[in-house]
C-alpha cells in the first residue's frame, strides 16, 4: 500500500501515525530495536549519572522543540 504523504492533510497524516502505532504496539514484544539504541541509552545514563546532563520538563522541552522548527 502506498500513501501520497504530500497529498494527505495534517489530520490524516496524523490519523495514519497513530494507527501505524496502535498496529505495532499490539505486537511489540517482537519488535526488536536496534543494537546502537542500548548503546545510546547506555551512554546518556553515563552522562547522567556523572552530571553532565540532566533532565528537562517536558513541557520546556517541547517549546524549545517548536522554537526550532518554526
Amino acid at each position: 500500500m502506498n500513501l501520497d504523504l504530500r497529498q494527505m492533510s495534517h489530520e490524516q497524516n496524523l490519523q495514519a501515525m497513530h494507527l501505524l502505532w496502535e498496529d505495532l504496539a499490539q505486537d511489540a514484544d517482537s519488535i526488536n530495536s536496534p543494537a546502537w539504541h542500548g548503546e545510546v541509552l547506555r551512554e546518556t545514563e553515563e552522562r547522567v549519572r556523572t552530571g553532565t546532563e540532566r533532565g528537562r520538563d517536558w513541557e520546556d522541552a517541547k517549546q524549545e522543540l517548536r522554537k526550532r522548527a518554526g
